[in-house]
């Protein structure tokens, strides 16, 4: 199976500039239909792209920068993101000594090695832009695919920018392969460990800085991790979104619940909170966030 990867990753391996070495490599790459990264230096008028590597300077033509640009069910605003970003491509010939380049073709080859990916198989990703409803991540050579916001961590959040920003390296799990569509549904929340993993870094009698997710009547809740979340009694002044410290007053994993108290509101926390990865290689068979043994789940 050819390794694909998300755009910037391969760029400065020395396999790509290998394959940009010289006309002799080109040609090589050409007739393997080898995968090869460049940077986007230029969209003309009528939106080609222009690829440059140290010496190697290649073109895509406009139907070729993106899947679904010839159909036109892809907007021309795929192209001009590419602009001084590392560009895939796969070289289809050569016209008066400047290679002919396509992206939409290294697209559709990491695709269709993509869609042989199973359930719980971890991949690497990139985020190219978030929504209120999820992060839209590169999961190899511009493909795209979605982590939606409920499945980004456990704690809730209210949007994905407290986790990601564009551009940043992560790590996704696939949820559902759907070759009828074209698409990878994607999930994240199971790669930031288990109840008890995440409580395994808190001892009670501890006071730690989180940040408030829910105000309810009856307690507010703190995240202490991207996938744990403390209870404190009800306080007046405290509002979602504030950075605060709490005392751990008790950490009870037979019901699998921490009990806090509010201390103060705190400098605020910087946002995305760095990801501490429990997992980044291999496949999650099955995952259960709380231990199957316990009935009660606590709410969130």
């Amino acid at each position: 199976m050819t390794k694909i990867w998300p755009e910037g990753r391969f760029i400065d391996t020395e396999y790509n500039q290998q394959g940009l070495l010289n006309r002799t490599a080109q040609e090589s790459a050409w007739h393997q239909q080898t995968i090869l990264e460049g940077i986007a230096v230029r969209c003309d008028q009528e939106h080609n792209l222009y690829i440059q590597s140290g010496d190697f300077q290649g073109v895509i033509p406009r139907e070729e920068c993106a899947m679904g640009i010839r159909e036109g069910t892809t907007r021309d605003i795929a192209i001009l993101t590419c602009v001084g970003k590392p560009t895939s491509f796969i070289i289809t010939g050569f016209e008066n000594g400047t290679p002919l380049l396509s992206r939409r073709k290294a697209q559709e080859l990491a695709l269709e090695q993509l869609l042989k990916r199973v359930p719980g198989e971890i991949i690497p990703a990139t985020v190219t832009h978030l929504e209120p409803y999820g992060a839209f991540v590169d999961i190899g050579c511009g493909v795209p695919s979605l982590i939606p916001l409920k499945s980004i961590s456990v704690s809730r959040i209210p949007h994905p920018k407290c986790r990601f920003q564009p551009g940043q390296q992560i790590y996704a799990v696939v949820r559902e392969v759907l070759p009828e569509q074209g698409r990878i549904q994607l999930s994240h929340k199971e790669l930031l460990g288990t109840w008890e993993e995440n409580a395994a870094h808190f001892l009670s009698g501890e006071t730690v800085t989180g940040v408030v997710r829910s105000v309810m009547d009856y307690g507010i809740f703190v995240e202490l991790s991207p996938n744990l979340t403390g209870l404190a009694e009800p306080l007046e002044g405290y509002q979602v979104g504030d950075a605060v410290s709490v005392y751990i007053k008790s950490i009870l994993p037979e019901k699998q619940k921490i009990k806090l108290a509010m201390i103060s509101h705190a400098a605020p926390l910087p946002e995305p909170t760095p990801i501490d990865y429990i997992c980044t290689r291999g496949r999650i068979e099955t995952w259960n966030y709380y231990d199957p043994a316990t009935s009660v789940q606590p709410a969130t």
